[in-house]
């Protein structure tokens, strides 16, 4: 007897599929068919040269520094963003008088706006008139100096992060039974060992998630390089998505800009992949 199929559970996903095909699928088709063409001012394909867009960035010093600077963005931001959300998270782990206080001052940077956030961390490093430069005792141009630039926008980037990556962690120690403190200390380890020997591992399913989610968080950083450093000082804050927006809509280098957002996607991708390869090993449930 054959088994009637229900199309009704289908039909419920038309309108997802259709809101994906229009803001997700065609947009990436049409970046990789892009990709191929050389483009006039108006983003239309003019000229099919294949895979020469590609071949040109590859050798393009300039492409080749963005992804060195896009490497060190995203390791800073991933590895900071991470260590003040579990710090944070560890800190407010038990409860104590102003709890709630402190709580939300500590997830308070996932509400404000990047552009907005970049806008004060602008006036606090002004050279002149900024509370850095002021408290350190120091005369530094700190956004205008190649040498210190990236960390800035990293460590405000880093800082944006902290605050979801808190809640993260925050829900993650809630998880973790509080027994096992108890049996520890009476084995007489300390705070320490607890720490390295049962929380981090008791949080390496949420610690996977959250890596995962920042470095594709940073990857896409925009917003605050645009205000602070508009990938300068000499490319030293060009990471790869400024790198396509400045291609795009200052040059007109449609098919150009196209390559490097496939490049990004297939970076973004492979690193994704690997991650859930070391996953299998790494992660205790």
């Amino acid at each position: 007897m054959k088994k009637e199929i229900k199309i009704t559970p289908y039909l419920y996903l038309i309108p997802s599929f259709l809101i994906f095909a229009v803001f997700l699928f065609y947009p990436f088709v049409k970046t990789v068919y892009l990709s191929l063409f050389m483009t006039n001012k108006m983003g239309q394909a003019k000229i099919f040269v294949g895979l020469q867009n590609y071949m040109d960035l590859l050798s393009s010093e300039s492409f080749r520094n963005s992804l060195k600077v896009t490497l060190i963005f995203v390791v800073i931001v991933v590895f900071g963003g991470m260590l003040l959300g579990l710090i944070a998270a560890v800190l407010c782990n038990k409860a104590f008088p102003g709890i709630r206080v402190f709580s939300t001052a500590y997830a308070l940077p996932m509400a404000i706006a990047s552009s907005s956030a970049a806008m004060i961390f602008q006036i606090m490093l002004h050279p002149a008139v900024g509370i850095v430069n002021k408290l350190l005792g120091l005369d530094i141009n700190w956004l205008n100096d190649p040498h210190t630039a990236l960390y800035c926008v990293a460590i405000l980037t880093a800082w944006l992060n902290s605050g979801i990556n808190f809640l993260y962690f925050s829900a993650g120690l809630g998880n973790i039974d509080e027994t096992i403190y108890e049996r520890a200390s009476v084995d007489g380890a300390n705070g320490v060992q607890q720490f390295f020997s049962l929380t981090l591992p008791g949080l390496s399913p949420i610690m996977f998630y959250t890596v995962v989610v920042n470095i594709i968080q940073a990857f896409q950083s925009f917003g605050q390089i645009k205000i602070l450093t508009e990938g300068g000082p000499n490319e030293s804050t060009n990471v790869i998505v400024y790198s396509i927006y400045r291609d795009a809509f200052f040059n007109y280098r449609f098919g150009s800009a196209s390559a490097q957002s496939v490049i990004l996607f297939i970076i973004i991708m492979l690193v994704t992949l690997v991650m859930f390869r070391i996953e299998k090993k790494g992660v205790n449930y």
